[in-house]
């Protein structure tokens, strides 16, 4: 393939781990010759950017052995991200100079289309191929843009760990072990003042991350696929605490986990990305569970914590990797494609169809519904993540 500048950008929430790939794409693509381009603030950058002015360097920029040597040793993405679909952006999110000329990329629903605007800023750059680094709210424009001719290759990455295709997604294995630090540090509060505590974690649509911190911290743990009882939940929870030395328990709730006959208007309020937001299930239980048993109750939100910072050496290889496959399906000359894990192996799939909805957990085989907790019996021949 005669590639010979790669772009790069990273969108949606951050994770630990972004600048790995970053930095691996960029020595991995020195090494073969090529340039690579960074394009900041995620799809913003590519439908807000005008090249040949004086703001371009805003947007993008390249990127070379020197700029990257170090940015593996901290967190976040240092190309800087957002959350934008260029399918549908909202009037109020329109680059200024394309306001003159909303009408031609106006959509049915009001929102703009400024897919165009982005393959013309591709070709402008001198971008041949494409890596976008995201979960299912980035990825979703792929498969429009590969439709369009663009070259592109996708790497999954959330800690929710629910992109269709792979069994796993950057970022998923530092959230678990940070959220079984801050969980471990907590008890003791919670057994200081023998209160029920209730630990929000990430998990909008799928309850990944919630099931393998109850792994871990031997905790019940709630998640989307599976709406829970809140009495109960309760009954369990006051259990707990009595057969507890320290007159304690916990609960760790996926944000999107509800309980049977709970208020299903709950979801009123949606990010700029068009995603449903619901009210925190962390302070929403917490007081339902005090209501019900009359105990002190304790809520924490973890997840902000889980995503800052350092990748954890799982994170790192995995963004090591997924950067150099990447690289070589390039070099290969096959695009059109998002680098996973199958089978526990690394591997490439279909791009992701956000219709079709997130990855979630097996119920049957993962999750126990009588006892809200995760199955440890029966892993003989199971993957190492229990995906």
């Amino acid at each position: 393939m005669s590639t010979r500048r790669i772009g790069i950008l990273t969108g949606g929430g951050d994770v630990p781990g972004l600048n790995s790939v970053i930095k691996s794409v960029v020595y991995r693509a020195a090494e073969m010759g090529w340039e690579v381009m960074g394009i900041r603030k995620g799809w913003l950058g590519l439908t807000h950017l005008r090249p040949g002015t004086a703001d371009e360097r805003e947007h993008a920029r390249p990127l070379t052995r020197e700029s990257v040597r170090t940015i593996d040793r901290t967190g976040g993405t240092m190309l800087h991200t957002s959350r934008l679909d260029p399918q549908r952006v909202r009037g109020d999110r329109l680059p200024p100079h394309l306001v003159p000329l909303a009408d031609q990329y106006r959509r049915e629903d009001g929102r703009f289309d400024l897919v165009p605007v982005v393959v013309e800023n591709l070709a402008r750059l001198g971008i041949e191929c494409l890596i976008t680094i995201g979960g299912d709210g980035t990825l979703s424009a792929t498969p429009r843009l590969k439709s369009e001719g663009v070259k592109l290759i996708a790497i999954p990455k959330t800690m929710d760990n629910d992109v269709p295709g792979t069994e796993y997604c950057l970022g998923f294995s530092t959230a678990i072990t940070r959220a079984k630090d801050l969980v471990t540090r907590q008890r003791t509060t919670l057994g200081s003042h023998e209160r029920i505590g209730v630990f929000r974690i990430f998990g909008r649509d799928a309850g990944f991350t919630a099931l393998h911190t109850g792994y871990v911290t031997s905790g019940r743990c709630l998640i989307p696929e599976h709406p829970f009882e809140l009495t109960r939940l309760c009954q369990l929870m006051l259990s707990d605490k009595e057969n507890n030395p320290s007159r304690y328990a916990f609960v760790i709730a996926a944000e999107g986990a509800t309980w049977l006959g709970r208020d299903e208007e709950r979801e009123v309020a949606r990010d700029a990305d068009g995603r449903r937001h619901r009210p925190d299930i962390g302070v929403s239980l917490a007081a339902e569970i005090h209501r019900c048993t009359g105990e002190e109750t304790m809520h924490s939100d973890l997840t902000y914590d889980l995503r800052s910072g350092n990748p954890d050496a799982l994170d790192q290889t995995v963004a090591t990797t997924f950067a150099n496959v990447a690289l070589d399906m390039i070099g290969d000359g096959v695009t059109g494609r998002m680098v996973a894990v199958r089978h526990g192996c690394y591997s490439h799939v279909e791009l992701p169809d956000r219709e079709r909805g997130a990855r979630q957990v097996d119920v049957t085989a993962l999750y126990d519904v009588e006892r809200y907790r995760p199955k440890y019996a029966g892993k003989l021949g199971a993957p190492l993540l229990l995906s």
